[in-house]
């Protein structure tokens, strides 16, 4: 699969190298050209414009900085009308934790009406530093990926790399329910920064005796 991944910071680095290693074609962009072009080589990729690594990805990964997001949806324009889009961010003000977006409109909502993509909320639920677990696995457990979007194609492309990093994914819905997941990840955030490990997770468990 071709994957345009918008970012160059730890998390476009974390799902990128297991992406790459699973055996997808990656074309990255980031604001600073010498770090984009640092893990295209490691990955055997490419780097490139926003707008050239949009128009390259059968599915893109917009991985960046709430702060930045609007410049780099400036950057991106339409090419990413009609595509797979995943949304990993986090809208979150770190001195309160809470959210920066307006009550009951998420991030990615605002994503998909600007691009006119079809986005997927998925993989912001956890720091980089699981995602750099091969795979990430906790007492025995895959980790579960929720995700949720609208449009059923790019929810399936999203599930194939939930899985190709070794979790399950798991839908929770359509896009409306984007908002639930970043309020979600203001919690995990908060307990980050008052000193959880960051190879800590939210975890979905089951009881699967018989009976």
């Amino acid at each position: 699969m071709r994957i345009g991944i918008l970012g160059a910071g730890a998390m476009a680095d974390a799902l990128g190298t297991r992406w790459a290693a699973a055996g997808h074609e990656l074309m990255v962009a980031g604001r600073t050209e010498s770090k984009a072009r640092e893990l295209a080589g490691r990955w055997g990729g490419r780097s490139g414009s926003f707008r050239e690594v949009a128009e390259f990805g059968e599915v893109a990964l917009i991985a960046v900085l709430y702060q930045g997001m609007a410049a780099t949806l400036d950057g991106i324009g339409d090419a990413l009308r009609g595509k797979a889009v995943i949304d990993c961010n986090n809208p979150v003000e770190v001195e309160r934790f809470t959210l920066v977006t307006r009550p009951g409109v998420s991030m990615a909502q605002h994503i998909e009406q600007v691009t006119g993509g079809h986005v997927v909320k998925a993989f912001n639920l956890c720091h980089a530093d699981v995602w750099r677990m091969e795979p990430p696995v906790f007492d025995g457990r895959r980790l579960v990926v929720p995700y949720c979007g609208n449009d059923p194609e790019a929810a399936e492309l999203a599930t194939r790399l939930i899985a190709d990093i070794g979790c399950e994914p798991l839908r929770v819905g359509d896009l409306g329910h984007a908002h639930h997941l970043e309020a979600m990840a203001a919690v995990m955030i908060s307990l980050l920064y008052g000193g959880l490990d960051t190879r800590s997770a939210f975890n979905l468990v089951a009881d699967t005796r018989a009976g």
